[in-house]
């Protein structure tokens, strides 16, 4: 084609995004029936068939998996040329931004975080979600604005990351558990009974990996998913909790916490947005305010 619709880089990217005709007709505000003849224009544009019938739904193709990383860059950018350049005014700015984070971030951080943002943007509102995985496709269609999170190996490659601070894991008992009158051998560690934090269900962690070439090995008496859980059990037992140090800090408030008698590497935790966020000068001072909590 010597002169391409690009209007239809604006449709390719909601319906790769949405994997669905009648979704992204509904996004776009066209009838389906529209949607399909644009779905056959770009199907006849590209030479590929783009999203193929697999039983009720539709399937990306392996060009269409290859486009989705591009269209929504493409889009972005033309977005941000046409977008009207404006001052940003706190005072008068009204919006509501989605945060998802994991348990003990909101306890920790978030009254301190609103302080800030009803103090510089009184009309700004929070919307904070629980995080119960890495699934990056909420920061990637646009229903979250931001995550915290500690960047692994699931987390989408496309996404923008600042590091907030550096955490490690302690021990975590109540306050008249027997460990607390004792120093805290590896040997006396590894023989108390232990919970497991997971959310995917594995049956080890990083202290694990610690105590074995001590010879050691811990007793799981129950795995959980979450701090929160964690602490309640340990708070009401004899059991140990291992949980990161700043991020519950309030959680573990009128327990016992140690250092563990083991070498475990900290984590790092970090904000995570999508880059069509990058240039949204609201979008980049919730950033900094959340940046400067975290870093006090």
């Amino acid at each position: 084609m010597s002169h391409p619709d690009l209007n239809l880089l604006v449709t390719l990217d909601v319906l790769l995004t949405e994997g669905s005709v009648a979704r992204a007709a509904k996004r776009l505000r066209l009838s389906p029936s529209a949607m399909s003849r644009a779905l056959a224009r770009l199907r006849e544009t590209t030479g590929d068939p783009l999203l193929v019938r697999a039983g009720r739904g539709l399937v990306p193709t392996p060009r269409a998996l290859e486009l989705r990383e591009h269209t929504g860059r493409l889009v972005e950018a033309v977005e941000a040329v046409l977008r009207p350049a404006e001052g940003l005014d706190l005072k008068r700015l009204e919006r509501t931004f989605t945060l998802r984070n994991r348990e003990g971030f909101v306890e920790t951080f978030g009254a301190a975080i609103l302080a800030r943002v009803n103090a510089e943007a009184p009309g700004v509102r929070l919307h904070f979600l629980p995080k119960p995985d890495k699934d990056s496709s909420a920061l990637r269609d646009g229903r979250v604005d931001l995550e915290t999170g500690v960047i692994g190996g699931d987390t989408g490659p496309e996404l923008r990351a600042q590091a907030l601070f550096h955490d490690r894991f302690i021990g975590v008992v109540r306050l008249d558990h027997p460990l607390n009158a004792k120093d805290i051998t590896a040997a006396r560690y590894a023989a108390g009974r232990h919970i497991l934090i997971s959310r995917r269900g594995a049956d080890r962690g990083p202290v694990d990996n610690a105590l074995e070439p001590l010879g050691l090995k811990r007793d799981i008496a129950v795995m959980v998913g979450s701090f929160s859980e964690a602490l309640a059990l340990a708070r009401a037992s004899d059991m140990i909790a291992c949980v990161p140090e700043c991020y519950t800090l309030h959680l573990r408030a009128g327990m016992h916490s140690f250092s563990l008698p083991v070498s475990v590497p900290e984590i790092r935790v970090s904000l995570l947005w999508h880059p069509r966020m990058d240039a949204d000068p609201a979008h980049r001072w919730l950033r900094d305010c959340i940046r400067a909590v975290c870093a006090s």
